[in-house]
């Protein structure tokens, strides 16, 4: 497989990242118990140890590839669109759980949500900078 490595593929992979964040923390923070529940732990380990691996072998094979400097800007400039939109969702947050409107289980899921949600938009934006080649 002779295929480039895209900087839009490795800003796409954090969307995973993003959501076996929330699985973990579901995994985590559920107050009940079923049955299944083993059956959906153990396949998001499996599969978190796979996705791990095939993500080091690409990002090994990323860093020997000749990088584009335009999407390194437009990138830079999707993460701080990013960190200013995850400011605005903490202090929302923060001041939800302040004000007792959630509880701290909520704000848990709320905060990885955030996360998840940052991921794709971080995703959408930088694909449609790249595009255009702003």
């Amino acid at each position: 497989m002779k295929s480039k490595v895209t900087l839009k593929e490795m800003v796409g992979t954090k969307i995973i990242y993003a959501m076996l964040l929330v699985f973990y923390y579901w995994m985590w923070a559920r107050r009940d118990w079923h049955t299944y529940y083993t059956t959906i732990q153990d396949t998001v380990i499996m599969f978190t140890i796979i996705f791990f691996v095939l993500e080091a072998w690409r990002i090994y094979k990323y860093s020997k590839e000749e990088k584009d400097e335009l999407a390194i800007q437009n990138l830079r400039r999707v993460d701080a669109i990013g960190l200013k939109l995850m400011i605005a969702a903490m202090i929302i947050i923060a001041f939800a759980c302040a004000v007792g409107a959630i509880t701290g289980s909520t704000a848990g899921y709320a905060l990885v949500g955030a996360i998840l949600v940052l991921a794709v938009i971080r995703l959408i934006l930088f694909s449609v900078m790249d595009s255009k080649g702003i």
